[in-house]
C-alpha cells in the first residue's frame, strides 16, 4: 500500500525546506514534489506544500 503525506510550512526558506525533506526521509518517506502558494503583491511564496510517499505492507499499522 502506498501512503501520501503533505507537510505545509509558512517558513519558505532553503534551510526550512531542507530540514523538512531530511526529517521525512529519516522516517522512510520519499520526497515527490513541492507546491508554492504565492501572494499577489510579492514574488516570494507565502507557503510551501511538500508531498511525500511511503510504501508500507498491507498488514502495517502505520498511517
Amino acid at each position: 500500500m502506498e501512503l501520501c503525506k503533505v507537510r505545509e510550512t509558512m517558513a519558505v526558506s532553503e534551510e526550512t525546506l531542507t530540514e523538512i525533506i531530511n526529517e521525512m526521509a529519516q522516517d522512510g518517506w520519499r520526497y515527490d514534489t513541492v507546491h508554492f502558494a504565492m501572494r499577489e503583491a510579492s514574488r516570494r511564496p507565502a507557503m510551501a506544500f511538500l508531498i511525500f510517499y511511503k510504501t508500507v505492507d498491507d498488514d502495517s499499522d502505520e498511517r
